[in-house]
C-alpha cells in the first residue's frame, strides 16, 4: 500500500526516512503482538512472523510492487513508462528504499523484543 511520499527526501536521505517509518511500524505491531500473544500463549515465533508479515504489508509492499513492476512488466510504449514513473517518488532510489524498509521492519522488531525480554528478564529475577 502506499503512503504519501511526497515530503520524503531523495536517495539515501528518503531510504533512511523510510527505513524509520518501517521500524516503528514494526515496533509497534510487535508490541500489538505480544501483548496478544501473552494474553493467548503464543511463544515469539507468531509474535514476530505476524509482526513482520504486517508490517511488510504496510509500510513496503507499495515500493516493492512498483520495484516489482517495473523490472518485470512489459511496458508497451515510452509514453506508458513515463507516466508511470511520474506516479512514484524518486525511481532512481526505489531499491535503496526498499532495503532500507525491509530493514527498518527487522531493526523495530528487534527493539521490539528485546524490550520485551528486558522486561520478562527484570520481573523474573524480582521474584526470586
Amino acid at each position: 500500500m502506499h503512503y504519501n511520499q511526497d515530503w520524503m527526501g531523495y536517495g539515501i536521505v528518503g531510504g533512511i526516512e523510510a527505513g524509520v517509518i518501517s521500524a516503528l511500524a514494526g515496533l509497534l505491531l510487535f508490541g500489538l503482538f505480544h501483548w496478544l500473544g501473552r494474553r493467548n500463549g503464543w511463544s515469539y515465533g507468531p509474535q514476530i512472523g505476524w509482526s513482520f508479515l504486517l508490517a511488510t504489508i504496510l509500510t513496503v509492499s507499495g515500493d516493492l510492487s512498483d520495484l516489482f513492476y517495473f523490472n518485470y512488466a512489459r511496458l508497451q510504449s515510452l509514453q506508458l513508462l513515463k507516466a508511470k514513473l511520474a506516479l512514484v517518488h524518486d525511481p532512481d532510489s526505489m531499491g535503496l528504499r526498499v532495503l532500507c524498509e525491509l530493514l527498518g521492519v527487522t531493526v523495530g522488531i528487534y527493539i521490539g523484543w528485546v524490550l520485551c525480554e528486558g522486561s520478562r528478564r527484570r520481573g523474573s529475577s524480582e521474584h526470586k
